[in-house]
């Protein structure tokens, strides 16, 4: 590959059978400003850009690894997040614009120096309560989540982005934490596990043979479990007012809210996605 150009259509061919030609093309478009410094803008207007050993070397490498289905953003070993720049790895799920979506609503609801308390249940990477914290400056902000190594995860990237939040080790099945217990909140939010083995079937091998396992799958027969958990917890923690927010699977918004409202949640609020899908929920404990 001597040019920009040779690298995308050598990309474009070598990732036919993995990616459509739009991913890939965006997939590349991403390698190759990692490898050059070169902005995407400049990478798309220049493509006659020379590369030279070295960079070709890199990108080599980069494909190779691309070709075994891993997602380019365990490649690189980052992702950005609202603006934010974000560590991933194995150990936590990488970051979706679903979730930006859910964070821009959380946003746009709550006071921006309200000082409130908020709680992240499952947190992964540390996206979700790291974008909150940067904007709502006077919240104290928890997170919680059942991996180790997704915390230290989590730790690293509030460190980068210079956010000061508390990380406890807990499962969410199971929240008896007095850390976590012994606080009330004015918003929780989750997106927990909820894909089921029916959806396994519809997904790219590059989530299912990458991403972590633990943060995905529900039992077909409870695919409700985390929501009926956090739910029933939000029921004693949160302050009169309170808002929790879920991210979920579009098959079960109905279902979801039906929950919800049975457990005393009212002004409940299913919302769709970009892509038109029923994908986040807001409720309120009165």
């Amino acid at each position: 590959m001597k040019t920009v150009k040779d690298a995308f259509d050598v990309f474009k061919t070598s990732l036919a059978e993995i990616y459509t030609a739009p991913e890939a093309e965006a997939i590349t478009s991403l390698v190759i400003t990692e490898v050059t410094g070169l902005s995407r803008a400049s990478v798309r207007a220049f493509t006659e850009t020379e590369l030279n050993v070295v960079q070709s070397e890199r990108l080599l490498t980069y494909l190779d690894d691309l070709k075994t289905g891993k997602p380019i953003q365990y490649i690189l070993g980052h992702t950005e997040f609202y603006g934010l720049p974000i560590e991933v790895n194995p150990s936590v799920l990488i970051p979706r614009p679903e979730t930006e979506e859910l964070v821009e609503w959380i946003l746009q609801t709550i006071p921006r120096n309200s000082g409130y308390n908020i709680l992240d249940l499952g947190t992964g990477s540390g996206c979700i309560p790291i974008v909150l914290k940067s904007k709502l400056i006077d919240s104290k902000v928890f997170a919680i989540d059942i991996s180790p190594s997704a915390l230290e995860t989590a730790q690293r990237n509030a460190a980068v982005n210079k956010v000061d939040i508390t990380f406890i080790e807990a499962d969410i099945l199971s929240l008896k934490t007095p850390e976590i217990t012994g606080q009330k909140y004015n918003v929780i939010v989750s997106n927990p596990p909820y894909v089921t083995n029916a959806d396994k079937l519809q997904m790219h091998r590059n989530v299912t043979d990458f991403e972590p396992h633990t943060a995905l799958f529900v039992p077909d027969h409870d695919p409700l479990l985390f929501y009926n958990a956090i739910a029933q917890f939000a029921t004693n923690q949160l302050v009169k007012g309170g808002n929790l927010f879920f991210e979920i699977n579009e098959s079960y918004g109905a279902e979801t809210v039906d929950m919800l409202v049975k457990k005393g949640f009212q002004h409940i609020e299913l919302r769709q996605d970009m892509a038109g899908k029923d994908r986040m929920i807001r409720a309120i404990l009165l």
